[in-house]
């Protein structure tokens, strides 16, 4: 189908085109140039500036997330531990009259058990390092005690205050007592 003369494609010199002699680059007047290469700064600029604000709105609700989850976190431990507050008040409140020490030992005992339930679920965990080799990186040595025997050189011998660990990172070290020997030093093979 061939188009109507009046459809024909329009071969009229736009105002605005730049001629272009055969074999030359397309150029522009440098007018119209730098309006255009103004309007691609603002462009730019605007986008740059719109991306800073993305950043730092994504910062301040990351900020905002990451403080409202520590807080949920402290919340559900903080609600065990009034739990053992409530505890440790009821047994407070006792009649000690009416109360006598073994049963005041037991509730005691079953609070404590409590407590560091409640703890251990927050990702506490004990450092007891007794009967095992002294490391410094987990226990503090506060005094030294005499060994028994070689074997048990350099090995705790006593704690005197437990340690702990949050996640694996130390929070306190153990205080302990560390066994030394006083004995003979072993002999030494004097063939070689």
């Amino acid at each position: 189908m061939r188009p109507k003369p009046s459809e024909e494609p329009n071969t009229e010199p736009v105002a605005d085109a730049v001629p272009v002699a055969e074999g030359t680059a397309l150029t522009e007047p440098a007018d119209q140039a730098v309006q255009r290469l103004e309007r691609e700064v603002l462009e730019w600029k605007d986008r740059a500036l719109r991306a800073a604000a993305d950043l730092d709105n994504y910062r301040k609700r990351a900020q905002r997330e990451k403080e409202e989850q520590f807080g949920r976190g402290q919340a559900d431990v903080l609600i065990r531990i009034v739990e053992v507050v409530d505890d440790l008040s009821r047994v407070a409140h006792l009649d000690p009259a009416t109360t006598g020490a073994a049963a005041l030992h037991e509730g005691m005992l079953q609070i404590e058990r409590k407590l560091m339930k409640a703890l251990e679920s927050a990702g506490l965990e004990r450092v007891d390092p007794a009967g095992q080799p002294f490391d410094p990186n987990v226990a503090e040595a506060v005094t030294m005690m005499p060994a028994p025997s070689a074997e048990l050189d350099h090995t705790v011998g006593a704690v005197f205050q437990t340690g702990y660990r949050l996640k694996g990172a130390l929070l306190r070290p153990a205080r302990v007592a560390v066994l030394t020997w006083q004995g003979e030093p072993p002999a030494q093979d004097e063939t070689a």
